[in-house]
């Protein structure tokens, strides 16, 4: 046994370094939760990470920002409000998202 709780049922998506506004999820929708987001930075300067809830954007992770060089995770527990989520990514990073997706 796994020991994950099976009401759950989280989701994964990889976005790589580069991405402009990648969905999370096969649509993504208005709902969509977001419970974690991993980034791994392999460049500093060029690790910026920003969230989108539809039409909002939200910088989580700043280039050349205090984590420095790893991987560190973000606790989001969130639900989007304004449409599905999507990651941009800078040169230096790249993330996992956890949640519970529109497929």
């Amino acid at each position: 046994m796994s020991g994950i709780a099976n009401p759950y049922r989280y989701q994964y998506e990889t976005v790589a370094a580069s991405q402009t506004g990648q969905v999370l999820g096969g649509t993504g929708a208005k709902g969509d939760y977001l419970h974690r987001l991993i980034i791994a930075t392999s460049v500093a300067l060029t690790s910026t990470v920003t969230l989108i809830d539809g039409a909002t954007s939200i910088v989580i992770h700043p280039a050349g920002g205090a984590g420095g060089l790893g991987a560190e995770s973000l606790e989001m527990n969130m639900a989007s409000v304004s449409g599905a989520w999507s990651i941009t990514t800078g040169a230096g990073c790249t993330v996992i998202a956890v949640g519970i997706f529109s497929a």
